[in-house]
C-alpha cells in the first residue's frame, strides 16, 4: 500500500465523472448484489461503498503480492485498479492554552493497487462465497423494520410523486402496481427513506432554506447521497434494478458541476450514503 503522490479525491471523481459523462451513473450500477460484487480474495469481505462504484467488475480483487502468494501471476500488459481506504494519522501538538501535550488525529485518503481475476493466471477463481437471499421479501422487511423503528409516516398510495417530507417525518411512493418492473418500486423507496436518515432526530444531515431549494448545490449532494444509499441497499439484497435514472438530465448536469467544483465530494456522499444505509438496516 502506498501513499498517494497524486491527489486521490482527483482521481476518485474523474473516474465518477467520466461515467457520468458517458451516461453510466456508477451508483445504480446494475450490479448482482455485494454478495457476488467486489471482494477481496484474501479476506473474502466486499468492498466498500465508494469502491463497489471505482472498480471495474464484480468478483475477486487482490494486489500484486496477494495474487503472488497464491501462485498467480498478472499476464503481461494489464493495468491495475485502485481502491481507496481511509489512515489516521496522529499528529502530538502543544496545547496553546494549557501548554500540555494533545494528539490530534487526521484522517488521510490513500490507495492501493488491485488486480482481477481474470487478469491472473495460474489461479483458480473461489466458489460463490455468499449464500442466495429472497430479495422481495427481505426488501420487504427492511423497509417495514425501519419505518417501525423510527416512527416514519409511510405511505404507499396512487400518486405521481415520490417524496420526503423532514417537517412531517413523511415518505410517500407510487403504490407497486404503478411500476412496470417491481423492482424499481424498492430503488424508489430506498431513496425517500435514505433521505429519511438525514432528518434531525437522526442523522441531522438535511439542510433548510434557499441553499437547499431544488436545483441547488446542497439539494443535488442530498439527491446523490440517497441514490447512492438507494443502489447500495439493492445491492446488499441482491436485487438486480433495470437501469432507469429517475432524475432529470438537469440533476445530472447540476451533480457534475458539484463534482467537478468539489473533488472531495464524491467521498464524502459515499461515506454519507454508508453511514445511512447501516442507519437503515439498524447496524
Amino acid at each position: 500500500m502506498a501513499a498517494a503522490k497524486a491527489n486521490v479525491y482527483e482521481m476518485v471523481t474523474s473516474r465518477i465523472i467520466a461515467e457520468l459523462e458517458k451516461g453510466n451513473i456508477p451508483w445504480e450500477k446494475p450490479w448482482t448484489g455485494v454478495r457476488s460484487g467486489a471482494y477481496n480474495r484474501i479476506s473474502k469481505k466486499p468492498y466498500s461503498i465508494i469502491n463497489q462504484m471505482l472498480l471495474q467488475h464484480t468478483g475477486e480483487y487482490a494486489t500484486f503480492k496477494q495474487w503472488t502468494d497464491l501462485g498467480g501471476h498478472i499476464r503481461k500488459g494489464e493495468k491495475s485498479e485502485f481502491v481507496v481506504f481511509w489512515k489516521i494519522l496522529e499528529k502530538e501538538e502543544t496545547n496553546e492554552d494549557t501548554g500540555e501535550k494533545e494528539v490530534r488525529k487526521i484522517p488521510m485518503l490513500r490507495y492501493y493497487n488491485v488486480f482481477h481475476i481474470s487478469q491472473v493466471d495460474g489461479v483458480k477463481p473461489l466458489a460463490l462465497p455468499f449464500a442466495e437471499v429472497e430479495p422481495i421479501e427481505a426488501a420487504d422487511k427492511i423497509i417495514t423494520e425501519y419505518v417501525e423503528r423510527e416512527h416514519i409516516t409511510f405511505e404507499e398510495c396512487a400518486s405521481n410523486e415520490a417524496f420526503y417530507s423532514p417537517s412531517r417525518d413523511r415518505v410517500v411512493v407510487p403504490m407497486k402496481e404503478q411500476y412496470k418492473h417491481i423492482n424499481e418500486y424498492y430503488s424508489t423507496t430506498f431513496h425517500e427513506l435514505t433521505h429519511s436518515t438525514g432528518h434531525k432526530s437522526r442523522l441531522d444531515r438535511l439542510h433548510t432554506g434557499a441553499d437547499a431549494a431544488f436545483g441547488s448545490e446542497t439539494y443535488s449532494k442530498e439527491e446523490l447521497v440517497a441514490e447512492i444509499g438507494s443502489a447500495s441497499l439493492m445491492n446488499l439484497l441482491g436485487i438486480e434494478t433495470i437501469k432507469t435514472f429517475r432524475n432529470s438530465a438537469a440533476y445530472i448536469q447540476s451533480w457534475l458541476k458539484v463534482l467537478k467544483s468539489d473533488n472531495k465530494f464524491i467521498v464524502s456522499a459515499s461515506s454519507k450514503a454508508e453511514k445511512a444505509v447501516n442507519y437503515i438496516i439498524g447496524e
